[in-house]
């Protein structure tokens, strides 16, 4: 069972979640994939999806990318979420980690959070639940990571606060993740 283990209500709002659990038993409107360009759900978090939520996910994700191309960091692509708990999946490219890259990584990987909101709100969707985009196989440091998601969350609500968003859940499967997720927590402040 998915649990609350943090959350801030912003100025503008909208409640920010940490939650422990498994992002394929959310009940929001959406769900975030972390996924690769060409929407290949074969391990990770985007197997999980298509295990549980049923092969029609990967059957519309090659869809999408037949019509529009590899999918890009800014541009998330959305499906309908089979038989999971919500209404859509979204997929967001988060970046693969290079040592030497780093600049270009934080960059990409702010746009995935960023473009996956903005693709809720296009949707006019009140609730979404977000993996730790790229910190399994793509290899990107999971504090880092966490201090760019919290941090690109605000900002975007920040700019946006009367989009249709209302609740944020970050929900992260393993101790070790839930962990830099906590430790980045306090540091990052709420919009004023």
């Amino acid at each position: 069972m998915n649990r609350v283990v943090r959350e801030r209500e912003l100025a503008s709002g909208q409640l920010i979640q940490l939650v422990q659990g498994d992002i394929t038993a959310e009940t929001v409107d959406a769900i975030v994939n972390a996924a690769n360009s060409h929407l290949q759900h074969g391990g990770g978090v985007a197997a999980a999806i298509v295990r549980r939520g049923g092969h029609q996910i990967q059957a519309e994700s090659d869809e999408w990318v037949r019509r529009h191309g590899p999918v890009s960091h800014d541009s998330p692509a959305y499906t309908g979420a089979g038989s999971l708990p919500c209404r859509y999946v979204i997929h967001a490219v988060g970046p693969v980690w290079r040592p030497g890259a780093e600049q270009e990584a934080d960059q990409a990987l702010r746009a995935a959070v960023t473009g996956s909101l903005r693709v809720a709100e296009e949707l006019n969707l009140t609730s979404i639940a977000l993996p730790a985009i790229s910190t399994g196989i793509f290899g990107f440091p999971k504090e880092r990571a966490a201090r760019l998601i919290l941090s690109a969350m605000e900002a975007y609500f920040q700019e946006h606060p009367e989009g249709s968003l209302k609740q944020v859940r970050v929900t992260l499967f393993d101790q070790p993740t839930l962990q830099a997720f906590l430790d980045v927590w306090t540091d990052i402040q709420p919009t004023a």
